[in-house]
């Protein structure tokens, strides 16, 4: 009796193993045919890493400004920003007014963030063109006193 038991709870097993050899078999002739079909071509490059058509040249080990990562997490923490943006737009009218308010003081927090990365000097990602001009202004007074 408790054999039996038993025996109905266990589901029988040979759908996934058919389901199973469907899914190799079409795996072995999809890269069959990918083998058989596919172009052979000895191009400029092509047995490179990151295969892109140019040769590489010099060393991966390059350093990076600090700014570059700056602007790397600016973006990251932005764009996780524009998700819970798009988020509460999309669950707008479920929300209510409680949704509202809760997302215009997360907006006016972020806009706080934007203006004192802006006035940090944050998203400067140049030379100063004030200071490029007084330089430029110096050379020519200097040029034309000498």
């Amino acid at each position: 009796m408790a054999l039996e038991a038993s025996g109905e709870n266990i589901a029988p097993l040979w759908p996934m193993a058919v389901y199973g050899l469907i899914v190799l078999s079409l795996v072995a002739a999809i890269l069959s045919l990918s083998y058989v079909l596919g172009q052979r071509h000895h191009d400029r490059a092509t047995g490179e890493p990151y295969e892109g058509g140019i040769l590489s040249e010099g060393t991966a080990r390059t350093r990076f400004s600090s700014q570059f990562y700056l602007v790397a997490m600016l973006f990251v923490i932005f764009d996780v920003e524009t998700i819970f943006i798009l988020s509460w737009a999309i669950a707008f009218r479920e929300l209510g007014w409680y949704g509202y308010t809760g997302v215009a003081v997360f907006m006016t927090m972020l806009l706080v963030v934007l203006v004192y990365e802006w006035r940090s000097g944050a998203l400067d990602f140049g030379p100063d063109g004030k200071k490029i001009l007084a330089a430029y202004k110096r050379m020519l007074q200097q040029s034309g006193s000498a």
